[in-house]
């Protein structure tokens, strides 16, 4: 016979206590993966143009009572 090493049989509660910190670690991932495919059915924000921007605040300066004069004066621009 050799006298080489011997195996060390882990006990039944060792090899349970190993495959359960996998199935956590499987959990984990699953949880992480389904995150990620809610967040692929989420309506994504629509990002506004300047020209869009630009725009909405001057439809704002006019119903608060400002003329085109008067948002020209407070942005330092002369009109003719």
């Amino acid at each position: 016979m050799s006298e080489g090493k011997k195996r060390v049989r882990r006990s039944v509660e060792e090899r349970a206590a190993e495959l359960d910190k996998k199935i956590l670690a499987h959990k984990e991932a699953i949880k992480l993966l389904e995150e990620k495919k809610a967040e692929l059915f989420r309506p994504k924000k629509r990002r506004r143009s300047d020209a869009e921007i630009a725009k909405e605040l001057i439809t704002k300066a006019k119903k608060a009572g400002m003329s085109s004069k008067d948002i020209a004066e407070k942005l330092g621009l002369e009109m003719e």
